[in-house]
């Protein structure tokens, strides 16, 4: 085989099939007239930012404080929301704990617990050893006393 024979049948094998031909022009034709769009957007918005301007500030001492009330109260109900529906998860969340379905994270909440109650009972091991230590150690003071 000549190399340009080979050349041939290389760029046959690698060229792009009319579907992968047909699929990029749809996305090139799309992503073109979504830019243009954005385009024509961006131009609009500045456009009437620039009209809009004159007005803004001869409003704004009213407008400024209006929109400060109407931002917090928005956040506040996002808030409340959000706080509302994180307290109806954990109480599902528990639920399911407690029934038995094992929840997402049980497995972690079983090994933390575990982790405690045997600390817990090292601690009191560790004090009920230290508590004999003192013990013993009073009566020693005690007996070794002169009367």
């Amino acid at each position: 085989m000549s190399d340009q024979s080979r050349m041939a049948q290389m760029t046959r094998e690698t060229a792009p099939t009319s579907q992968q031909a047909v699929k990029f022009l749809t996305a090139a034709t799309l992503g073109a007239a979504c830019l243009f769009l954005s385009g024509l957007t961006l131009t609009g918005t500045v456009v009437a930012l620039i009209i809009a301007t004159p007005a803004l500030v001869l409003c704004s001492p009213v407008l400024v404080p209006a929109a400060i009330v109407i931002f917090l109260v928005i956040c506040g109900f996002f808030f409340s929301g959000g706080c509302g529906l994180a307290a109806i998860m954990a109480l599902t969340w528990m639920y399911n704990y407690m029934t038995g379905k094992h929840p997402p994270g049980a497995d972690q909440l079983d090994y933390a617990r575990g982790q405690i109650a045997r600390k817990a009972q090292d601690m009191k091991d560790r004090a009920k050893e230290y508590g004999q230590y003192v013990q013993q150690k009073a009566q020693e003071a005690t007996q070794t006393q002169p009367s």
